[in-house]
Protein backbone atom coordinates (compact mmCIF):
# COMPACT_ATOMS: atom_id res chain seq x y z
CA UNK A 1 0.00 0.00 0.00
CA UNK A 2 1.35 3.30 -0.96
CA UNK A 3 0.55 5.06 2.69
CA UNK A 4 3.01 2.11 4.02
CA UNK A 5 5.92 3.26 1.21
CA UNK A 6 5.43 6.68 2.17
CA UNK A 7 5.22 6.85 5.68
CA UNK A 8 8.47 4.14 5.96
CA UNK A 9 10.58 6.46 3.87
CA UNK A 10 9.65 9.63 5.04
CA UNK A 11 9.67 8.50 8.77
CA UNK A 12 13.51 8.85 9.29
CA UNK A 13 13.19 12.48 8.07
CA UNK A 14 11.61 13.19 10.87
CA UNK A 15 14.27 12.84 13.24
CA UNK A 16 17.11 14.43 10.90
CA UNK A 17 14.45 17.46 10.43
CA UNK A 18 14.10 17.58 14.16
CA UNK A 19 18.01 17.63 14.71
CA UNK A 20 18.39 19.96 12.12
CA UNK A 21 15.83 22.64 13.52
CA UNK A 22 17.57 22.44 17.40
CA UNK A 23 21.23 22.60 15.57
CA UNK A 24 20.67 24.50 12.30
CA UNK A 25 22.02 28.40 13.98
CA UNK A 26 25.33 26.04 14.97
CA UNK A 27 26.45 25.19 11.85
CA UNK A 28 26.85 29.50 10.45
CA UNK A 29 29.18 29.86 13.64
CA UNK A 30 30.41 27.35 15.75
CA UNK A 31 30.75 24.20 13.13
CA UNK A 32 32.55 26.87 10.75
CA UNK A 33 35.07 27.85 13.17
CA UNK A 34 36.38 24.18 13.48
CA UNK A 35 39.48 23.50 11.58
CA UNK A 36 38.12 20.97 8.65
CA UNK A 37 40.07 19.00 6.16
CA UNK A 38 40.66 20.66 2.86
CA UNK A 39 38.74 17.83 1.44
CA UNK A 40 35.12 17.76 3.07
CA UNK A 41 32.30 18.22 0.72
CA UNK A 42 30.64 21.59 0.87
CA UNK A 43 27.83 22.21 3.27
CA UNK A 44 25.31 22.51 0.64
CA UNK A 45 25.87 18.97 -0.24
CA UNK A 46 24.70 17.92 3.23
CA UNK A 47 21.38 18.08 3.06
CA UNK A 48 21.15 16.11 -0.67
CA UNK A 49 23.34 13.38 1.03
CA UNK A 50 21.07 13.04 4.10
CA UNK A 51 17.87 13.31 1.89
CA UNK A 52 19.12 10.35 -0.17
CA UNK A 53 20.45 8.39 3.36
CA UNK A 54 17.35 8.81 4.86
CA UNK A 55 14.82 7.56 2.19
CA UNK A 56 16.80 4.77 1.25
CA UNK A 57 17.36 3.48 4.76
CA UNK A 58 13.37 4.36 5.44
CA UNK A 59 12.35 2.25 2.09
CA UNK A 60 14.78 -0.74 2.97
CA UNK A 61 12.62 -0.70 6.35
CA UNK A 62 9.54 -0.55 4.53
CA UNK A 63 10.75 -3.84 2.59
CA UNK A 64 11.72 -5.78 5.25
CA UNK A 65 8.90 -4.91 6.98
CA UNK A 66 6.80 -5.64 4.27
CA UNK A 67 8.34 -9.17 3.76
CA UNK A 68 8.20 -9.80 7.07
CA UNK A 69 4.12 -9.40 7.05
CA UNK A 70 4.35 -6.58 9.18
CA UNK A 71 5.09 -5.67 13.01
CA UNK A 72 5.37 -9.45 14.99
CA UNK A 73 7.43 -11.46 16.61
CA UNK A 74 9.61 -11.95 13.68
CA UNK A 75 9.86 -8.57 13.11
CA UNK A 76 11.84 -7.47 16.38
CA UNK A 77 15.21 -8.23 16.25
CA UNK A 78 15.50 -7.02 12.29
CA UNK A 79 13.65 -3.67 13.06
CA UNK A 80 14.27 -3.21 16.39
CA UNK A 81 18.08 -3.13 15.32
CA UNK A 82 17.44 -0.58 12.24
CA UNK A 83 15.42 1.29 15.06
CA UNK A 84 18.39 1.47 17.54
CA UNK A 85 20.59 2.55 14.55
CA UNK A 86 18.03 5.30 13.46
CA UNK A 87 17.84 6.74 17.14
CA UNK A 88 21.87 6.83 17.30
CA UNK A 89 21.87 8.57 14.22
CA UNK A 90 19.10 11.17 15.12
CA UNK A 91 21.22 11.85 18.81
CA UNK A 92 24.24 12.78 17.11
CA UNK A 93 23.15 16.11 15.66
CA UNK A 94 22.14 17.73 18.87
CA UNK A 95 25.16 15.56 20.45
CA UNK A 96 27.38 17.05 17.93
CA UNK A 97 26.57 20.29 16.86
CA UNK A 98 23.97 20.98 19.75
CA UNK A 99 25.91 20.44 22.85
CA UNK A 100 29.44 20.34 21.24
CA UNK A 101 30.84 17.11 22.71
CA UNK A 102 32.78 15.70 19.98
CA UNK A 103 33.88 12.68 22.18
CA UNK A 104 30.52 11.95 23.02
CA UNK A 105 29.66 12.27 19.34
CA UNK A 106 31.99 9.79 17.97
CA UNK A 107 30.93 7.35 20.45
CA UNK A 108 27.65 7.45 19.30
CA UNK A 109 29.00 7.27 15.23
CA UNK A 110 30.92 4.39 16.61
CA UNK A 111 27.85 2.29 18.00
CA UNK A 112 25.27 3.75 14.97
CA UNK A 113 27.65 2.33 12.59
CA UNK A 114 28.21 -1.21 14.81
CA UNK A 115 24.13 -0.81 14.90
CA UNK A 116 23.78 -0.33 10.86
CA UNK A 117 26.16 -3.89 10.37
CA UNK A 118 24.06 -5.46 12.88
CA UNK A 119 20.90 -4.17 11.18
CA UNK A 120 22.27 -5.48 7.35
CA UNK A 121 22.93 -8.50 8.71
CA UNK A 122 19.71 -9.02 10.31
CA UNK A 123 17.94 -7.83 7.02
CA UNK A 124 20.67 -9.94 4.84
CA UNK A 125 18.46 -13.20 4.82
CA UNK A 126 15.02 -11.32 4.86
CA UNK A 127 15.80 -8.60 1.63
CA UNK A 128 19.52 -8.55 0.06
CA UNK A 129 17.97 -5.10 -1.81
CA UNK A 130 16.89 -3.53 1.79
CA UNK A 131 20.62 -4.43 2.61
CA UNK A 132 22.15 -3.12 -0.37
CA UNK A 133 20.39 -0.21 0.34
CA UNK A 134 21.45 0.69 3.93
CA UNK A 135 25.31 0.57 2.24
CA UNK A 136 25.57 3.86 1.13
CA UNK A 137 24.95 4.73 4.96
CA UNK A 138 28.45 3.17 6.30
CA UNK A 139 30.33 5.05 3.39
Amino acid sequence: MLIHVVGFTAFPHLGGFFGWFLTRKEVPTWFESLNKPSWRPPNKLFPVAWTTLYSSMGYASYLVWKDLGGFNSNAVVPLGLYGAQLALNWAWTPIFFGAHKLKLALIDIVGSYGLVESTMYSWYPIKKTATILMVPYLT
